[in-house]
Order: C-alpha cells, then structure tokens, then sequence
C-alpha cells in the first residue's frame, strides 16, 4: 500500500514538460525570487532562490497534476507552477519556523 502510495507520488512529481533542464534552473532562480517577494518580502539570494523555485516546481506540478496535465506546459506554466508551489513552500517553512 505504501509503496504505491509512494510510486504515484513521483510518478506526479517527477513529470517532466518540454522545458529541459536549462529552463528548470532559470524558471526556478525566477519563482524562488518572486516567491520570495511574495511571502516574506525578499530574496533568498541565487542559489536558495533556484532550489526554492525547482522544490516548489516539484511541489505546484504534484498539486496541479491532479487538475490539470502539467507535462503539456510551456515556459509560462511551468513558471506560474513553479510560484505557487514556491509559495506554498515558503509559507509552510515560515509556519514550521514560527513554531
């Protein structure tokens, strides 16, 4: 149960789109920097704000896959993905910080 539980998670999480790897480390350096902004009001500075953009990549594809087909996403979805899940992760962190 758990090992499929498991399998479908990265199977979702892990679903590529046309953007390659290239695009994965600006799109994230851009969503870790606005997400920055959007939440706490700041950057993180180039590197945390790219690993912060490609986790919350991970984490907004995971959530939207089940709306919508992320794999068939350009440039523009994958950034807005990217964002929100950027958010998503540096609200929980702030949540997690506080307590």
């Amino acid at each position: 149960m758990y090992v499929m539980a498991a399998t479908e998670f990265l199977a979702r999480s892990t679903t590529l789109t046309s953007v390659g790897w290239i695009g994965y480390i600006i799109i994230g350096a851009i969503a870790g920097w606005i997400a920055g902004k959007i939440v706490k009001g700041g950057g993180s500075g180039l590197v945390m704000n790219i690993v912060i953009g490609i986790v919350g990549a991970l984490i907004g594809g995971f959530l939207l896959s089940f709306f919508v087909d992320t794999a068939s996403g350009g440039w523009w979805f994958t950034l807005f993905t990217a964002i929100l899940g950027s958010v998503i992760l540096l609200w929980i962190v702030g949540k997690v910080r506080k307590a």
